[in-house]
């Protein structure tokens, strides 16, 4: 299985913007489906966005669409999470994640990282 390791969390003012990496290790990251979940406090973790082993297909929440960009680099093992237009209920702790069957969606989770924070303050 595939080790994930996000960075690039903090703290942003609303309306502003913030590129989360995960670097990958331990398998072959191209033949990964990426994803990215989100969990803020009190609340259950949530799909956020995902992408396919090629790149060539994403799939996004609602929520987030036309907001966060999903995007890989697998010459470095690297998927990242680009957030514009941050609002408060954006604040979260997000998760990477890497689904072996490959596909944006339906996401199955075959590996997680450990998370990194994101808070957006008004």
């Amino acid at each position: 299985q595939v080790q994930l390791v996000e960075s690039g969390g903090g703290l942003v003012q609303v309306g502003g913007s913030l590129r989360l990496s995960c670097a990958a290790s331990g398998d072959t990251f191209s033949k990964y489906a990426m994803g990215w979940f989100r969990q803020a406090p009190g609340k259950e973790r949530e799909f956020v966005g995902a992408l396919s082993w090629r790149g060539g297909s994403t799939y996004y929440a609602d929520s987030v669409k036309g907001r966060f960009t999903v995007s890989r680099d697998n010459a470095k093992n690297t998927v990242y999470l680009q957030m514009n237009s941050l609002k408060p209920e954006d604040t979260a702790v997000y998760y990477c994640a890497a689904d072996l069957r490959g596909s944006a969606w339906p996401f199955h989770i075959d590996s997680w990282g450990q998370g990194t924070q994101v808070t957006v303050s008004s």
